[in-house]
């Protein structure tokens, strides 16, 4: 990690990709590290963000267009080098206002400064990037050719074809395309009013005092959408009045629909967002055990618990492939948000679409793992909602198909939601274009008496 305190907004945005490459680390977390550090004004912070994000949603296209113009090939360029030569592309092909000159001088100033360049080098990703803004600015970038619909959106929305071939066999081509365009959009700020202190007409209100331009969801009630901001600094979010949450995790709680006085279990709780919906709706009587696997995330249930002034919740350390001691049998409702590939929260982690494919292939299993132990938590009649963050099949209708299968004592429950009309399967995926949420997957199933 570059401990060197950015200056700019190249700066922020080729420092937070050389951690993302060199550390491992999340764009969101890579950014607000050096956003914090750079103490950008506002228009130079939002620049350093698309920047960042502008690269990753398309990264496939800057290297489409480098491998044009280049006369390495792409893999033999060291890795700082090509993550800059990338935010130059981006810059001169697909943002509009940014000078040619500008884009070019600062980005080889970057290759100079911080990626241990040697002077050929340096000339070498100058002219790259001088030819760029050449055919750029005389109209004569390559045209993309492309044998398939599928290769197309792969290339054009920066997918791994992989993933856009599993879309496309899941819901269609065309919609495919769709989902890989919604996928490299900004995703709103979504936040959760918490009914016990306020409502959503106030939080409008104070939304807009605040210079914020929050909309009400259309279809999910308590859910405020409004474009991004430092939300943690207002009295709104710091006295518990609202909550960062998307409208997916509230349609999965009025889904599971916990009454008061209610043993609710969330079984993969953390960071508690799932649990603190619950728990208002249960009007924070009874108990909402939220459980996770490490300690340290445990703290972050227990802060926004309190923040939210919420005492119904107990949070536990818990494996959830494990049964745990008193709950068996005893829960009138049970969310088993399982974890997944993520491939719903592309708009808010660009970079999640490019994990490999066969990292992903033991998903399924320890899905149903997880579903299959904390099943043992509902009691005869009570309710489980099965729920992920990813669109693909095989993490969401495969996995329940398959636990109903072996567990006749266990049905989908038929609802309705005004997000998603009705459901007569008892299942549902949301998408970013179609119901203004993050791509999620809810099943609800009943354990028959």
């Amino acid at each position: 990690m570059i401990k060197k305190r950015p200056a700019t907004a190249r700066e922020v945005a080729a420092f937070s990709l050389f951690s993302m490459a060199e550390d491992g680390a999340w764009s969101d977390g890579a950014l607000h590290q050096y956003l914090a550090r750079a103490g950008l004004p506002g228009r130079d912070a939002a620049l350093a963000t698309r920047l960042c994000y502008g690269v990753l949603q398309n990264r496939a296209m800057c290297d489409f267009y480098l491998a044009k113009f280049s006369s390495v090939r792409l893999r033999k360029i060291a890795p700082r080098v090509l993550d800059c030569l990338r935010l130059g592309v981006y810059q001169l092909t697909m943002m509009e206002r940014i000078p040619a000159h500008a884009a070019v001088g600062e980005t080889v100033a970057l290759i100079e400064k911080y990626a241990h360049a040697s002077p050929r080098t340096v000339g070498y990703a100058n002219g790259v990037l001088r030819a760029v803004a050449r055919a750029a600015q005389e109209g004569g970038l390559p045209v993309l050719d492309c044998p398939d619909k599928e290769s197309y959106y792969a290339l054009r929305y920066s997918h791994p074809e992989w993933l856009v071939r599993a879309l496309s066999a899941q819901f269609g081509q065309k919609e495919a395309g769709k989902i890989c365009e919604a996928n490299n959009r900004t995703a709103p700020l979504s936040l959760r009013v918490n009914t016990m202190r306020t409502t959503r007409e106030d939080a409008l209100r104070a939304l807009e005092e605040a210079g914020f331009e929050p909309r009400p969801h259309e279809a999910i009630a308590d859910v405020i959408l409004c474009a991004g901001g430092d939300i943690a600094s207002l009295p709104l979010f710091r006295d518990g009045l609202v909550t960062v949450q998307d409208g997916a995790g509230a349609v999965c709680a009025d889904i599971l629909s916990p009454t008061p006085g209610a043993l609710t279990v969330d079984c993969c709780a953390a960071p508690g967002g799932k649990s603190f919906a619950l728990a208002t709706r249960m009007q924070d009587t009874g108990r909402v055990v939220s459980c996770d696997i490490y300690e340290h995330k445990l703290d972050k249930i227990r802060e926004g618990a309190a923040r939210l002034g919420l005492g119904c919740i107990e949070p536990r350390l818990a494996d959830a492939t494990r049964l745990q001691n008193g709950l068996a049998g005893q829960a009138d409702f049970v969310l088993c948000d399982v974890p997944c590939s993520g491939m719903g929260i592309i708009r808010k982690k660009p970079e999640i679409r490019y994990k490999p494919e066969a990292e992903l292939a033991g998903l399924p299993a320890l899905q149903g793992a997880i579903l299959e132990n904390c099943a043992q938590y509902v009691r005869p009649g009570g309710t489980l909602v099965y729920s992920t963050c990813t669109v693909l099949e095989r993490e969401n209708a495969g996995v329940v198909k398959g636990f109903l299968a072996a567990h006749p004592g266990f049905s989908a429950v038929p609802f309705t939601h005004p997000a998603c009309g009705e459901r007569p399967d008892g299942m549902v995926t949301l998408l970013p274009h179609v119901h203004d949420t993050d791509g999620f997957f809810i099943a609800k199933l009943r354990r028959n008496a």
